[in-house]
């Protein structure tokens, strides 16, 4: 029996949700710390919410974390994937109905495009390329495509030659992993020189922010530091869910190829913290909004054994949420 579309309800996010909005992304099929509100709310005076629950008979189906500027919806700037996040049990036609009623909220809401940063598979519980194929449906535009590097825990291709000799020289000059409470560190000796020399750039959270965050999420976010003979050379800001272990920033001093310190630290989590993991990311190695890829970095990564996973972020128009009617014969 089709579903009737009165059924359903959109409700744009405000205060009273957020018990069950997070008790809904720690069970979803697709969803991680990232999207609770205590994560997403870091930053809200940098981003204007605009977050919408779909509910079906009183059940709450889906939510969408997303942000509102110059009357586009994207999902969600100050977020590294979104996407619609959905109910465990969910079916084909029921991610349907729910995007288009996505759609078809904003577009009465006089909102012409929503952005679209979807989730890689890999943080996923179940399948989840419904909404892939919803795109080409609903004529989407792909506006970037990032590249992951991702190493399959389950069945890994091992390390190359040079990922181990640099292991062997940081055991040779004697180094230390410590896993750290304070990131201070890290961020003030180590990322912050480097992301200024090499890039002019600062790290996305600043060391107040990531304080915090750390603070609200202690298990999720987890400080590796790299030592020798006491002072430190390199480490690793690790953001680990239910399936994957992220490294969020990697980052060793000008010694870095001499002691092997950034080889030594990834091979012991890779094959002795991380190892019940899924999959061990360490993210993009774009450029230019994914148009270039920095060749030496993604080498170094791919030594470990990774391989490249896509992210893909698409412009919609929510007008089109009419061209669902006839997709079922």
């Amino acid at each position: 029996m089709q579903k009737k579309f009165d059924d359903y309800k959109v409700v744009k996010y405000s205060k009273e949700f957020y018990s069950q909005w997070n008790d809904f992304i720690l069970n979803s099929k697709n969803g991680t710390f990232l999207f609770h509100r205590d994560f997403m709310e870091y930053h809200s005076d940098r981003f204007e919410d605009f977050s919408i629950l779909i509910f079906y008979k009183g059940k709450l189906q889906a939510v969408l974390p997303a942000n509102v500027i110059g009357g586009e919806i994207h999902s969600h700037q100050g977020l590294t994937y979104g996407g619609l996040v959905l109910v465990k049990e969910i079916k084909f036609e029921g991610v349907l109905e729910l995007f288009k009623l996505l759609l078809k909220f904003y577009f009465k809401a006089e909102i012409k495009t929503v952005y679209i940063k979807q989730i890689p598979f890999i943080y996923t519980s179940f399948f989840n390329e419904e909404l892939e194929y919803l795109m080409f449906i609903v004529k989407a535009e792909l506006v970037k495509k990032e590249t992951l590097s991702v190493i399959s825990q389950c069945d890994k291709l091992g390390f190359s030659k040079g990922r181990l000799e640099g292991f062997k020289r940081g055991r040779k000059y004697g180094l230390v992993i410590k896993e750290e409470q304070d990131l201070s560190l890290f961020w003030n000796e180590i990322l912050l020189q480097n992301l200024k020399k090499k890039h002019n750039a600062k790290p996305v959270h600043s060391l107040e922010e990531i304080t915090l965050l750390k603070g609200r999420f202690p298990k999720n976010i987890r400080q590796f530091n790299v030592y020798h003979d006491n002072n430190i050379v390199a480490g690793t800001t690790i953001f680990e869910s239910k399936h994957v272990a992220h490294s969020q920033y990697i980052s060793g001093n000008d010694d870095k190829n001499r002691l092997g310190s950034l080889d030594i630290l990834h091979v012991y989590l890779i094959e002795e913290v991380f190892k019940s993991k899924r999959y061990f990311d360490f993210g993009i190695s774009n450029e230019n909004k994914g148009l270039n890829v920095n060749k030496g970095l993604q080498f170094w990564k791919e030594g470990f054994g990774a391989r490249t996973v896509t992210q893909n972020f698409y412009k919609v128009e929510t007008k089109n949420y009419s061209l669902f009617e006839k997709l079922f014969v």
